[in-house]
């Protein structure tokens, strides 16, 4: 990248309002207690129980509201900090019971916490909090079904800081479940202020204002621009943050971000492009952390419900075709561990995600489609969301090129990222590029989303249903024999590289850059940054 100085960086006239705005910050954000931070995207949303709210509302989530549990910390293989799934730590529970049948959960809650306002927390804040996300719908309510959390009738108030769990039957996701940054205390005194016959769960208040209890407050928010965090003093349920301010700045232009970051301006720079990533890890100036995401998959999707991809030669041939060199060397710079080439002679091991056994052949594709009855290829539309065009567009160029010489035509359909949820909902995208990780560990979490066909999940781009798999599926959650568990998983592989709605593509790395004084960070798998444990030294 050629470099960029101040008076260059000024002196273009679409950046210069973002640069003067900078440079006020960058005065600001050289005190110790206050971290800059600029990315493209955003909340749109202060509430993440909202069914419209995106990804980023779930960093306001974990920074601005408690959960009862959380989960401890590890050295991973990467020499950076990162969860540990196996360790259960408190947050505004301070002890929990569990019943020998993993029936009934009993939580205690901390006495002397407090909610932004000063007002205590209560059971009846998490039972309404509990009430309110199994109730209002889209992905909150399903994601607190993976947990078997999905009826008000479940959660009840034992006293003031007694709150209690009942199931039917042992889930080993309940637990877990509990740490993702959906079931939130929410401050029902407050929120039930502003709640209405048509919204009685205050919706529309709390996604546009602070109803929270956690380490830090919003300060202020303009959607689109920029999000301030200030340290609530009161918080109780962890040790105070040394952070005082956090300044969350969206800027369009990864190009703009980059610059910034390496003229020292801003502290982090996060959803940079892989090619960037690479060139400041080699640069060695700054720190730049990648963190294989858990479970991650990014993937391409067939419609088996729309000609030709019902055709299971036709969904072979494609995977035969794609051109997975180039795309891991030039759209993903190897930011990545491949999901492809595998050994066909191995069977699949009980793990998530898996090898495929496909690579490059456009012989093989051109031999199967002529097999499946196209043997002058077809025309189709490939889609993917153009907030992810950094990496998408360059793999659907790549795809669009190599599919050509097998007599496929393909037009590229960039789908707007605020149109990207729904046009993944309606199902009717033929063929398609995204991704999916879960927050969940356990290998069916993944399946529970992308494949099962009780779920109707937004994430099964492929329109995939097999009765087979939602059973196996289903056992799985329950499944308390590590032998029977493995070799459901094993059958779970099976049904779905054999069926091929899906071709693998890679396990994507989460990277994030930072200047050298920035310390504590830690890699959640929500993959957003926890300021509760950030500092400058």
């Amino acid at each position: 990248m050629t470099s960029v100085n101040r008076r260059t960086l000024l002196a273009g006239s679409i950046l210069a309002p973002v640069a003067l705005a900078l440079d006020g910050i960058a005065e600001a954000a050289t005190p110790k207690e206050v971290l800059v931070v600029v990315g493209e995207q955003g909340p749109n949303s202060l509430d993440t129980m909202v069914p419209v709210a995106n990804d980023y509302s779930r960093l306001v989530a974990w920074n601005v509201y408690d959960r009862l549990v959380s989960h401890g910390t590890k050295t991973m293989a990467n020499g950076a900090t990162g969860y540990d799934v196996t360790v259960m730590v408190p947050e505004l529970a301070e002890s929990w019971d569990i019943s020998a049948d993993g029936k009934t959960y009993v939580f205690h809650l901390r006495k002397d916490a407090t909610f932004h306002d000063g007002s205590p927390v209560t059971a009846d804040d998490v039972k309404w909090s509990f009430d309110r996300a199994v109730s209002v719908g889209g992905f909150a309510t399903v994601q607190m079904g993976a947990g078997s959390m999905v009826h008000p009738g479940q959660f009840s108030v034992v006293d003031a800081h007694t709150f209690k769990m009942t199931f039917d039957e042992h889930n080993k996701l309940t637990m877990p479940d509990l740490v993702v940054p959906i079931p939130v205390i929410v401050n029902s005194k407050l929120a039930k202020q502003h709640a209405t016959a048509a919204d009685p769960w205050a919706l529309d208040w709390v996604q546009h204002n602070d109803a929270g209890g956690g380490a830090f407050k919003v300060a202020s928010w303009q959607p689109g621009t920029e999000i301030v965090f200030t340290r609530f003093d009161g918080w109780t349920s962890g040790p105070k943050p040394k952070l005082r301010r956090v300044i969350y700045r969206q800027i369009a232009s990864p190009g703009t971000r980059r610059a910034l970051l390496e003229r020292g301006d801003v502290d982090i720079s996060v959803g940079l492009p892989p090619r960037d990533y690479a060139e400041l890890a080699a640069a060695g100036k700054l720190q730049v952390i990648g963190t294989p995401v858990q479970n991650d998959l990014l993937f391409v999707d067939m419609n088996v419900k729309m000609k030709p991809f019902d055709n299971l030669k036709v969904r072979q041939a494609m995977a035969w075709a794609v051109p997975y060199q180039s795309i891991m060397d030039s759209a993903l710079y190897n930011r990545d561990v491949p999901m492809w080439g595998g050994d066909p002679s191995k069977p699949y091991p009980p793990a998530w995600p898996v090898v495929s056994p496909y690579k490059t052949d456009l012989e093989k594709a051109k031999q199967l489609l002529t097999e499946a009855g196209y043997p002058n290829g077809f025309q189709t539309t490939l889609s993917y969301d153009l907030s992810e065009a950094t990496t998408r567009e360059p793999i659907a160029l790549f795809m669009q090129e190599s599919l050509a010489k097998i007599g496929v035509q393909v037009t590229l359909n960039k789908v707007p990222g605020a149109n990207w949820f729904a046009q993944m909902a309606s199902k009717t995208m033929p063929f398609v590029i995204t991704e999916f990780y879960g927050w969940l560990v356990p290998e069916e979490y993944f399946f529970y989303w992308n494949f099962y066909g009780k779920n109707d999940a937004v994430f099964n781009t492929a329109n995939y249903q097999n009765p087979k798999l939602d059973a196996l599926i289903e056992a799985a959650r329950f499944e308390t024999d590590p032998a029977k568990y493995d070799q459901d998983l094993v059958a779970m592989n099976d049904i779905v590289m054999t069926d091929m709605p899906r071709i693998p593509l890679a396990r994507l790395f989460f990277d994030v850059a930072m200047q050298k004084n920035v310390k504590g960070y830690v890699y959640w798998f929500h993959t957003h940054l926890d300021y509760r444990t950030m500092y400058k030294v």
